[in-house]
């Protein structure tokens, strides 16, 4: 794909959900997207906050093998018509299955947890299984990932049931998407969900102090402990909003690091701006990858920097390779380039040390691709003959590489001799730094949406990418759990219990 800008897109008016033409063009210095509704007028806002990162970003952009037998026929326009079709261009990397709209936290922002929405929302473990099953059947790829999510997932009293359904179909990664409250509360918890099969917890973690993780800041330390002794990973994922927390994202990553034994990453999530508001406000909290990075830069004094960060999509170039060697199709992150950036660090005396400063990334991808080509028309793929064509030695900087870590052998374990026992070495000695960025109505762009590789499951069958679920409840997500759901009052009368009763603690907006 070759993109320059400017260029044109498609997108949505915030008021009415009107398909709109867009333009994304650059001014001073940042990436912008500017639409026009007939009612509603122009809408304009940030897509990228740095061009000349967006540039980087840009030439990593790469379509995947697409869906050979979609779930829903094209009868619409995107993104009306998801579910999934055969439009889309990237199979399901991460499927998201919402096992509760119920929470412990109630949170001022949050206008889809049970109490708000009027229904609970709690699928079966039999229509789980159903769920996974649907999107294991998606070709030429079938997920092998899935991450539980709610509400939160551990108010249900079946959640080990839960887990041990969705690997019993198959699924070698699950993840569960949590507070972390239960996991702290009960100190043998972590250790049932791991015998279980979970493999990491995917734990909301806005700041490292009181005001900037209100939610679960006192629960963070038993969370790690009981991880810890159940030899559980965790992700931290914080939510970053411009003049809330965006001042702490260096020490948010520290913080990972001193606990490296336990923590494999830190997922930022720059906000998405839910809801109908006025451009002062986004400008006042809207926070983009690249502001992120840079305050990263600044924040760790040069340790990690902006061009440490790589889009997800450069990594097809090992998919490209392996699936070269394998003559089937792999794995693809062919997600949109301005979806998401990542780097790996490591914790070498006391300092962080990207894996960009030891490794010449560009210069590695570049050759896999080459050597993908070659291997695609030779009958040369044994790894014996492998060993003397493919030299991943000289991509690695013995000098600066960490002490008694071989990275060139991992590499060629991983990517000629396919044995993954040596990757679990290199995510322990490693942090993950990601940003994902989700949309909103005023920064949306269907191309984005079609190359989404983050789904939902739903109970009639359908899988549905991220940002439609999300950003249009009406249409998705609200819809499909009200259809599914059942009335509060029900639902208390059937199980004798009381929805008030779950809430462990309430989060009021904060003061100006």
């Amino acid at each position: 794909m070759e993109i320059t800008l400017p260029y044109k897109t498609s997108s949505l008016c915030p008021e009415c959900l009107k398909i709109l033409p867009a333009d994304i063009y650059e001014e001073n210095g940042k990436v912008m997207i500017r639409k026009v509704c007939s009612e509603h007028g122009e809408f304009v806002d940030v897509y990228w906050g740095d061009s000349k990162m967006f540039k980087k970003a840009v030439k990593f952009a790469h379509d995947g093998h697409g869906i050979e037998n979609p779930l829903v026929e094209v009868k619409t326009d995107c993104p009306f018509n998801c579910g999934i079709c055969g439009r889309h261009l990237s199979h399901t990397a991460l499927l998201n299955i919402v096992v509760t709209n119920r929470c412990d936290i109630a949170c001022w922002y949050c206008f889809f947890y049970a109490k708000k929405a009027g229904y609970i929302y709690e699928p079966s473990v039999e229509k789980i299984r159903e769920m996974v099953r649907t999107a294991k059947s998606l070709r030429p790829v079938s997920t092998n990932a899935v991450q539980l999510t709610g509400g939160e997932p551990t108010l249900r009293e079946d959640i080990i049931e839960i887990i041990k359904a969705v690997r019993a179909e198959g699924i070698e990664h699950v993840q569960l998407n949590t507070n972390g409250i239960r996991l702290a509360r009960e100190p043998d918890f972590a250790i049932k969900v791991r015998k279980a099969g979970v493999n990491t917890i995917y734990l909301s973690f806005d700041g490292v102090d009181e005001r900037t993780n209100p939610k679960n800041g006192p629960e963070v330390p038993a969370v790690l402990h009981n991880c810890r002794r159940a030899g559980l990973g965790v992700v931290l994922v914080p939510t970053v909003i411009k003049g809330v927390n965006d001042h702490q994202l260096g020490e948010i990553i520290r913080f990972g690091a001193d606990n490296i034994d336990v923590v494999r990453g830190v997922n930022f999530q720059p906000v998405s701006l839910t809801g109908s508001m006025p451009k002062k406000e986004r400008e006042q909290f809207r926070i983009t990858i690249p502001d992120a990075i840079k305050r990263i830069e600044e924040q760790t004094d040069g340790e990690i920097a902006a061009e440490d960060f790589y889009p997800v999509p450069c990594v097809t170039a090992i998919s490209h390779f392996v699936e070269a060697m394998t003559g089937e199709p792999q794995y693809e992150l062919t997600t949109h380039f301005a979806c998401g950036m990542a780097t790996y660090v490591f914790k070498e005396d006391d300092r962080l040390l990207p894996i960009t400063r030891f490794v010449d990334v560009e210069g590695l991808f570049e050759y896999l691709t080459q050597k993908a080509e070659e291997i695609s028309h030779s009958r040369i793929k044994t790894v014996k003959a492998l060993k003397g064509i493919i030299d991943l030695r000289k991509f690695v900087d013995e000098e600066y590489a960490p002490s008694d870590f071989d990275i060139s052998r991992i590499l060629f374990d991983v990517l000629v001799k396919h044995d993954y026992s040596t990757l679990g070495k290199f995510h322990e000695r490693t942090l993950f730094i990601g940003m994902m960025h989700f949309m909103d109505l005023y920064n949306y762009d269907l191309a984005r949406i079609q190359r989404c590789d983050i789904h939902y499951a739903s109970p009639d069958g359908r899988v549905i990418p991220f940002c439609t679920f999300n950003v249009m409840p009406e249409l998705y997500r609200d819809e499909i759990q009200a259809r599914y759901g059942i009335p509060i009052k029900e639902w208390e009368r059937m199980t004798g219990k009381k929805l008030k009763d779950d809430i462990y603690r309430v989060v009021r907006r904060p003061a100006n």
